[in-house]
């Protein structure tokens, strides 16, 4: 047969297919979560203006609408996302064009007239892209980082070059922090300093489905999205497992706890609460040699712990940090705030000892790794 196809043709043919789908599949997603959180910075934008009762709110309306929506398990409904989606929508207006006819119907009558103007506030501008070009190119993780810049010029410069280079949402932060609008109105080559800043640049993900915003969207745990790698997911299921079991007081309370720090979201392993020691106990896993950076990462978990969950009779947490790079293994331990030592000596006589922790996960590499 002429036409017949070869196996590497047929390798090929499911390779393209399936990249081509789980891309769609992706910009569909986003696609969804971003209108649906513009429509909800809509709604309130309005009411703020229009609302029969808004009066009675006030100052109270994002914390009592928080707790409303709470009550209704609506994802990301805190009171900072609240003012964040409202903020979208002020600096935004233009998206109303890429809505279909079917959510179109869904904008309050003042918006859906075209009249945007008002609700819209001082935030919005012309932004350097088309609307539908924002929606379909940007997640809500890169809008998110673009709606915190208040000078209009900026975020449109932002906007244009995040697109161009389809940057991830890390790299957006990294071009932000490195002062590269600055760096460009400053300099005398702006088009070599563009080309050096999009070199190297890192590309956003074909199916960003570990971004916070999508799978909360999706009504995804954590867990189930946030491990690094199957090897960290088995480990850290045994290393679940291995604890409860020493007897030594630890009650489970969480994997891949999810903590908000700054406008930051960052995730915590494993939480155990310890009964006899009255503290919270935090245990990173880290497939990777130690160093100082993540302990650094385990000690501002820890304080976050001491500053934000401890309550009367608690004592101060304290976090194992477990550092691997596959062929030895490091317990470390964060003792922060905890300047009596007699605790730091009970906790250690409590916990369990670094060299059964380190006999633990050589075995377990050894294992799991085979």
């Amino acid at each position: 047969m002429k036409n017949a196809a070869t196996f590497t043709r047929l390798v090929e043919s499911i390779q393209t297919a399936h990249r081509e789908l789980a891309a769609r599949a992706g910009k569909a997603i986003n696609i969804s979560l971003t209108l649906r959180n513009w429509l909800i910075g809509c709604y309130i934008a309005e009411y703020e203006l229009n609302g029969k009762d808004r009066a009675e709110y006030g100052e109270k309306l994002f914390a009592q609408l928080a707790k409303a929506l709470k009550g209704l398990d609506v994802a990301r409904s805190e009171e900072r996302e609240l003012r964040r989606y409202r903020q979208f929508y002020q600096a935004y207006p233009q998206i109303r064009e890429t809505l279909s006819p079917e959510l179109a119907a869904w904008l309050p009558p003042l918006v859906e007239s075209g009249d945007v103007s008002r609700i819209a506030g001082t935030m919005a501008s012309q932004p350097a892209a088309n609307a539908s070009t924002i929606v379909s190119r940007l997640s809500f993780s890169h809008i998110v980082e673009l709606i915190a810049l208040d000078d209009a010029t900026k975020r449109s410069f932002y906007e244009l070059e995040c697109i161009r280079g389809n940057w991830s949402v890390r790299e957006l932060k990294r071009q932000i922090g490195s002062l590269y609008y600055e760096r460009s109105g400053l300099s005398l080559d702006k088009k070599k300093l563009a080309e050096l800043a999009q070199h190297g640049a890192e590309p956003q993900a074909l199916l960003p489905i570990r971004d916070p915003y999508i799978f909360e969207f999706l009504g995804l745990k954590p867990a189930e999205v946030m491990s690094e790698s199957h090897l960290e997911a088995q480990l850290t299921e045994k290393l679940q497992a291995f604890l409860l079991e020493l007897g030594h007081g630890f009650c489970f309370e969480a994997r891949q706890k999810r903590i908000l720090i700054g406008d930051e979201h960052f995730f915590v392993d494993l939480v155990f609460y310890h009964r006899i020691l009255k503290c919270h106990v935090l245990v990173e896993l880290k497939l990777e040699k130690f160093s100082h950076e993540n302990l650094g990462q385990l000690n501002t978990y820890v304080n976050w712990y001491r500053r934000h969950m401890m309550t009367e009779g608690d004592n101060p947490p304290v976090g194992i940090l477990l550092c691997t790079d596959k062929s030895h293994a490091l317990v470390e331990y964060a003792l922060a705030g905890m300047d009596n030592q007699l605790f730091v000596s009970k906790y250690l006589l409590e916990l369990p000892q670094k060299e059964e922790m380190q006999l633990f996960i050589d075995e377990q590499l050894r294992e799991v790794g085979e």
